[in-house]
């Protein structure tokens, strides 16, 4: 009989803890309530909640990312674009983040996308392609500041993508090749300029040396010479033709 009673007791102490405790994960704090209203923060492990008189709500404390649907937005030079975006947040405060706001979660995502459009809204479209971090830096800022009376803390967020009308994606590539034979043609012309820079440098030296225009003749013939196929035509410098002149005046002379 005794064995039966305790047996009784085991099971019926067994369903009260059953009833009465609840576990908290290492990632997780308790908010607890007691009669309606707020009690303290549980932190992770088993924790006592005594039912009718209290409540607990386990809010989750890992970074969390939100991913921001793409919102349609009108820059300042008025061109419509559509931008996404992902938000990484984590909560710093259980107790505000429960107290303070319905559901956190849907806040952060429709305080972004409002966000995303008024700052979309306040720049041009090349600075919105070319300054992706700083419009993003911006973003998190203002999402950051909002949410700290909800007790969340935004880490980061990153534009994902920037949906351009297909005629002005025409546009913009048009640009970019103009841009690149711009480019191209400055080059070419900096290098022609350099070429002739050094062929005049070059002269000069060949005209200020005694011979040297000669050898360099000369030495042009043998690269040439050594294609059996080429056929040279031999173009007299004029000192040659001077020194003749000058040896055939010395022979008349005498």
């Amino acid at each position: 009989m005794n064995w039966i009673i305790f047996a009784l007791l085991f099971i019926f102490t067994l369903i009260i803890l059953v009833v009465l405790l609840r576990q908290i994960n290492q990632y997780e704090r308790g908010v607890m309530f007691t009669m309606g209203r707020f009690s303290g923060i549980k932190e992770p492990g088993w924790r006592i909640v005594v039912p009718i008189f209290q409540s607990m709500r386990k809010v989750d404390i890992r970074t969390k990312a939100v991913d921001v649907p793409q919102q349609q937005a009108i820059t300042k030079d008025n061109i419509s674009v559509g931008v996404n975006a992902v938000i990484y947040y984590k909560i710093t405060d259980a107790a505000k983040a429960v107290l303070n706001v319905e559901d956190f979660y849907y806040a952060v995502s429709q305080l972004a996308q409002t966000t995303m459009r008024n700052v979309v809204g306040e720049v041009e479209l090349d600075e919105l392609l070319a300054g992706r971090e700083q419009i993003s830096e911006r973003i998190r800022e203002i999402v950051d500041k909002a949410t700290d009376e909800w007790g969340i803390k935004v880490d980061n967020v990153e534009l994902k993508d920037v949906e351009l009308p297909a005629d002005m994606e025409r546009t913009i590539a048009k640009q970019a090749e103009a841009e690149r034979e711009k480019r191209a043609v400055i080059i070419k012309a900096e290098g022609e300029k350099i070429a002739a820079q050094n062929m005049a440098e070059a002269a000069k030296m060949l005209a200020s040396s005694p011979g040297a225009l000669h050898l360099r003749t000369l030495q042009s013939i043998n690269d040439i010479s050594s294609d059996q196929s080429n056929t040279i035509i031999f173009a007299v410098p004029v000192e040659i033709l001077r020194a003749i002149d000058s040896v055939k005046d010395h022979l008349d002379n005498k």
